[in-house]
């Protein structure tokens, strides 16, 4: 395999540069129909998924991080490509697992996730941000039974994002990477497109790697 050009990776970060907000919905049916294929971001609250949104848009604001994690709610969704015709979405969810948060607005939003990447029917790709010091709890497993099928098939697209990987060394890193490894396995047919790196908004580490393949799922849809 041919690894990427410096000028694919300028590319792929000016497209996720375009990113805006366009809309945010409480429930699925509350989200506008659209052709466009989406990105959806998924991960527990203290994953960091919001700064990794902003870090790969280049934006320091796009995605809003409360201070207090399991407060936001809604599904929120952003334009990417050019303003007159853009090419794609990126869905941000609600981070999960927080435990201050009421059971029933937890039971209400695993609903809401598992329908959404169960049924939304322009789905392209999941990104699931993952602590890379506590690797896949038992809500992310969860979720990725939800998507698991339409993953086999191929219908959608599975990149792990393994966070905060600054906190690691080199060592830990490929240890993370290992631990996260065999449910992957358990997920992968010959139709499958799995993918799994190591993130650091802090020293951009797999910023290249992220920006490339979502960019990647959209170039090969059009």
């Amino acid at each position: 395999m041919t690894a990427p050009t410096p000028t694919a990776a300028r590319d792929a970060l000016a497209w996720a540069h375009t990113a805006r907000f366009l809309t945010t919905a409480a429930q699925l049916h509350h989200l506008p129909p659209s052709e466009l294929p989406e990105i959806a971001f998924v991960g527990r609250s203290n994953a960091g998924k919001s700064t990794a949104i902003n870090t790969l848009a280049q934006q320091k604001r796009l995605a809003f991080a409360s201070k207090t994690p399991g407060r936001t709610q809604h599904i929120n969704l952003f334009e990417v490509g050019p303003k007159d015709a853009p090419d794609a979405l990126l869905a941000d969810l609600p981070g999960y697992g927080y435990a201050a948060v009421e059971r029933s607005a937890k039971l209400r939003w695993q609903q809401v996730m598992a329908d959404y990447l169960a049924e939304r029917r322009p789905l392209e790709g999941v990104v699931m941000l993952v602590d890379s010091r506590h690797g896949l709890t038992p809500l992310d497993q969860q979720l990725l039974e939800f998507v698991g099928p339409r993953v086999a098939t191929g219908e959608v697209k599975l990149l792990i994002v393994l966070t905060k990987a600054d906190k690691l060394n080199r060592n830990d890193q490929q240890k993370s990477i290992a631990a996260v490894q065999p449910l992957l396995d358990g997920l992968a047919t010959e139709n499958a497109d799995i993918g799994i790196l190591l993130f650091s908004a802090l020293n951009r580490q797999g910023l290249d790697d992220l920006a490339l393949t979502l960019h990647g799922w959209i170039t090969k849809e059009s």
